[in-house]
């Protein structure tokens, strides 16, 4: 199969966690897999746990600086000819009081969570719509649709709403060009984000009581990516935990 044939797609924050799961439903997939992170030590982890060989093309760079974006694409249609889907992963989680965030820790969150995949987005936009289809789907959460007492995140419940509603605005700007957006908005999920003595607890926060596997959610970007007829779209995967209370 050659370059133009075979599909590929950039996916930020693949280094760990969901991002990784997804690298490497992707590549299960029969994708080109062009893995973003900050660390490229890890990233190089990463690329080894896949063992893909060429198939598999880490690029570090900070997702909040529109340079990193745009070297990004360039080397992946250097590579591989073409992007044909993007997945907006990267991200920074903190549950805290909100008072207690300084301004590094919010400058941080708004350069991830915000800037990374409006920058990512726009180097994709460019290149999908010289190709008139492609597909955009965001990593957002379902704390965002579903605020939780017990769970003081303003920051992630701001960014990450916001790129809720970005989302649906960019899928009627891009509609016309053959490019579908969607989001993926998860739940608590079994990533080293969250120790295992603490699952428990979380699963208690999910009328499924209990929380998903990275491939769970892996699944559902994989659902978006095949539904031509679905954009904007944000699909909780959460167990039930923004249907309310």
């Amino acid at each position: 199969m050659s370059k133009s044939e075979q599909n590929t797609a950039v996916i930020t924050g693949a280094s760990s966690g969901i991002g990784l799961g997804l690298a490497e439903a992707f590549l299960k997939r029969g994708y080109n897999v062009v893995g973003t992170g900050r660390s490229a030590d890890r990233l190089q982890a990463a690329a080894r746990t896949l063992d893909a060989g060429d198939r598999f093309l880490a690029v570090a760079g900070d997702a909040g600086r529109p340079e990193s974006a745009k070297s990004v694409f360039e080397q992946a249609i250097a590579r591989f000819g073409k992007v044909d889907v993007l997945v907006n992963n990267a991200g920074i989680f903190a549950a805290q009081p909100f008072v207690q965030f300084t301004p590094e820790q919010i400058e941080e969150q708004i350069a991830t969570n915000l800037k990374g995949v409006l920058y990512a987005s726009q180097e994709a936009a460019r290149h999908m719509i010289e190709r008139k289809r492609g597909k955009i789907v965001n990593i957002t959460a379902a704390l965002a649709m579903q605020p939780h007492s017990g769970v003081p995140a303003l920051l992630a419940v701001a960014l990450k709403g916001g790129v809720n509603d970005a989302t649906r605005a960019l899928a009627l700007e891009l509609a016309p060009h053959g490019i579908t957006v969607n989001a993926v908005a998860p739940g608590l999920v079994d990533t080293p984000m969250h120790a295992p003595q603490s699952h428990d607890f979380l699963a208690k926060l999910a009328p499924l009581n209990r929380i998903a596997s990275v491939r769970e959610i892996a699944d559902a970007v994989l659902y978006l990516v095949d539904a031509d007829f679905v954009t904007g779209t944000v699909l909780p995967v959460d167990g039930g935990f923004s249907a309310g209370r």
